[in-house]
C-alpha cells in the first residue's frame, strides 16, 4: 500500500511538472483572476458613486491604485526570468500569474475609467494598456504553439546541426559538379554562391524566397535533361539532382525554423516597447491626477 501511495504521488508530481503555464496548479491563477474580476464587476454595480462612476471618485482611485500596482508587478516578469527557482513561485507559476492577472486588467482598468474616455493622457494610458494586453494574448498563442512547431521542424536536430548539414551538402555538391559540363556546373554554382537566407527580415518572417538559386538550379537542370538522352550507369547529373533536392528540403526546414524564431521576435518588438510606453503614460497619468487633485 505504501509503495502504491508513493508511486501515485510520484505520478501526480510528474504530471504537474509537465503541466503548461496556462494549466499550472489546476488553473489556480485563472480562478484567482476570475474571482478578482467578479468582485470588481459586482462592486461596480452595487456601490453608489455620485454623480456617476469615474476615475476621480474614491472607487475609481481604489481600482486605479490596484491596477497601477498590478502593472508594475507584471513588468517584473522579465527580471524574474533571470532567477530559475522551483516551488510555489517557480517561473512557470509566475508566468501563469502574469498571464491571468494581466487579463484581469481589462476589467480593472475599464471600470477605473468609469467608461469615460477622451483625447487625453488618461485615455492614452488606457489604450497602451489594452495594446499590451492584446499583444500579450498573441504572445500566449505564440509561446503555446511555436516551441512545439520548432521541435517538430527540427526533428531532434539543433539549429547548429541543421546549418552544418547544409554546409555538408554544399561540399558534396561542389565535388559532384566537377565532372559536369560548364553549362551544368554553372547551374550548381548558382546554388553554392547565393546566400540562402538573404533578403532581410521581412523575407525571413514571410518564409518566401522566390529567388532561391537552389530551386531555380534544380528546375533548370531538370528542364534541360528532359530533352537529352539519359546516360547509362552512374550519371553525375543524377547525383547532383539528388543533392539539390536534399539541399532544397534542408533549406525549407532551416527557413521555417528561422521564420518561427522571427515570429517570436516580432511579438517582442511590439510587446516590450508598448510596455515601456504604458509605463511612461501611466506615470504621466498619475502625476497629472495628483497635480490637479
Amino acid at each position: 500500500m505504501a509503495s502504491t501511495a508513493i508511486t501515485g504521488q510520484a505520478g501526480r508530481k510528474k504530471v504537474a511538472m509537465h503541466d503548461g503555464f496556462l494549466k499550472h496548479a489546476g488553473f489556480r491563477w485563472l480562478k484567482i483572476s476570475s474571482a478578482i474580476m467578479l468582485i470588481c464587476i459586482v462592486s461596480y454595480l452595487f456601490i453608489d458613486v455620485s454623480p456617476r462612476h469615474n476615475g476621480g471618485s474614491w472607487y475609481g482611485y481604489t481600482l486605479g491604485t490596484i491596477g497601477a500596482l498590478l502593472i508594475l508587478w507584471l513588468t517584473m516578469l522579465g527580471v524574474r526570468k533571470r532567477a530559475m527557482t522551483p516551488g510555489q513561485w517557480s517561473l512557470k507559476a509566475w508566468t501563469s500569474a502574469h498571464i491571468y492577472l494581466g487579463l484581469s486588467l481589462i476589467v480593472i482598468g475599464t471600470l477605473h475609467t468609469g467608461f469615460q474616455l477622451g483625447w487625453n493622457i488618461h485615455t492614452a494610458a488606457y489604450v497602451f494598456m489594452m495594446i499590451v494586453i492584446i499583444s500579450g494574448i498573441v504572445g500566449i498563442y505564440f509561446y503555446a504553439t511555436i516551441p512545439k512547431a520548432l521541435s517538430d521542424n527540427r526533428d531532434e536536430m539543433t539549429e547548429t546541426e541543421m546549418l552544418e548539414n547544409l554546409r555538408s551538402l554544399d561540399r558534396q555538391l561542389h565535388e559532384a559538379a566537377q565532372p559536369l559540363s560548364g553549362e551544368h556546373a554553372a547551374l550548381v554554382l548558382q546554388s553554392l554562391e547565393q546566400d540562402p537566407f538573404g533578403g532581410g527580415f521581412f523575407q525571413r518572417i514571410s518564409g518566401r524566397y522566390p529567388d532561391c538559386a537552389t530551386r531555380q538550379a534544380q528546375a533548370d537542370l531538370r528542364r534541360e535533361r528532359a530533352y537529352q538522352p539519359k546516360m547509362g550507369g552512374d550519371d553525375p547529373l543524377d547525383k547532383v539532382d539528388a543533392l539539390l533536392e536534399k539541399k532544397e528540403a534542408t533549406l525549407a526546414r532551416v527557413r521555417r525554423h528561422l521564420k518561427l524564431k522571427a515570429m517570436l521576435q516580432v511579438w517582442l518588438f511590439v510587446h516590450v516597447p508598448m510596455t515601456f510606453a504604458l509605463i511612461a503614460s501611466l506615470t504621466a497619468h498619475i502625476i497629472s491626477v495628483f497635480f490637479y487633485w
